[in-house]
C-alpha cells in the first residue's frame, strides 16, 4: 500500500496493491499496521457506514465537534465519486485548504481524514458505493455542515458524470441549509487546530 499526505495536515490517500486474475480481484483497503505507521497512532473504529448515491449527488462538507471529532477512513466499492478534504481547524496552516481524491472502483483508493477535518464528496456515477470507518459514533448534536458550494472555499466540483454525461448537482436539504465557512467560524462552530 502506498501512503501520501495530503496538503491538508494529517490527511492521507492510501492506494492499495491490486491483485488479479482470471477470477477477479482482492486487495486490503485498510491494515492496522500501515496505518499506524502512517499516523503515529492507531485507528480507533467506532461505527461503519456505507452510503449508495445517484450521479451528482453532493454530500458534506460534513464535520463532528472536536472533541470528541470524528476520524473517518473512506473508500468506494462501487462507482466513483470525487472525495473532498477540507481544513476546518481554526488555527490551522491550511485553514480553508481543500483537496480532492478521486475514489474509485478502478485505482480502489481510500483517503484518511483526522478529526477536525470536512469531509465531502460528489457522485460521478449512478449507485457509487461509499464506505467509512469512522473513529466515533455519530452525534447528531455534535455533528455540523460547511456549505459545499461556499465561493470563499472555491472547490471546484466537476461538471461531468463518469461517462461525460452533465451532471445536476443535488444536496440535501440540511446541507442546502448550511453557513459558509466564515460564517461557520464567526458563529464559532468550527473545530481549532491542536497542533
Amino acid at each position: 500500500m502506498e501512503v501520501r499526505g495530503l496538503t491538508v495536515p494529517g490527511a492521507l490517500e492510501m492506494v492499495p496493491r491490486r491483485m488479479s486474475d482470471d477470477r477477479g480481484l482482492f486487495l486490503e483497503w485498510f491494515r492496522d499496521d500501515r496505518f499506524t505507521e502512517a499516523t503515529g497512532h492507531r485507528f480507533d473504529l467506532r461505527q461503519a457506514n456505507c452510503s449508495v448515491s445517484a450521479a451528482g449527488v453532493l454530500r458534506g462538507i460534513h464535520y463532528a465537534d472536536v472533541p470528541p471529532g470524528q476520524a473517518k477512513h473512506v473508500t468506494c466499492l462501487a462507482g466513483a465519486v470525487l472525495d473532498v478534504v477540507v481544513d476546518l481547524r481554526v488555527g490551522s496552516p491550511a485553514f480553508g485548504r481543500w483537496e480532492s481524491v478521486l475514489l474509485d472502483d478502478v485505482d480502489r483508493r481510500a483517503v484518511y481524514l483526522p478529526d477536525g477535518v470536512g469531509h465531502a464528496f460528489l457522485s460521478l456515477q449512478d449507485a457509487s458505493t461509499v464506505a467509512y470507518l469512522c473513529s466515533t459514533p455519530y452525534s447528531p448534536g455534535a455533528e455540523h455542515e460547511v456549505h459545499p458550494l461556499d465561493r470563499d472555499l472555491g472547490i471546484a466540483w466537476p461538471d461531468r458524470a463518469r461517462d461525460g454525461a452533465p451532471l445536476k448537482l443535488r444536496l440535501s436539504p440540511k446541507d442546502a441549509a448550511a453557513p459558509g465557512l466564515h460564517e461557520a467560524r464567526e458563529r464559532g462552530l468550527l473545530p481549532t487546530w491542536a497542533g
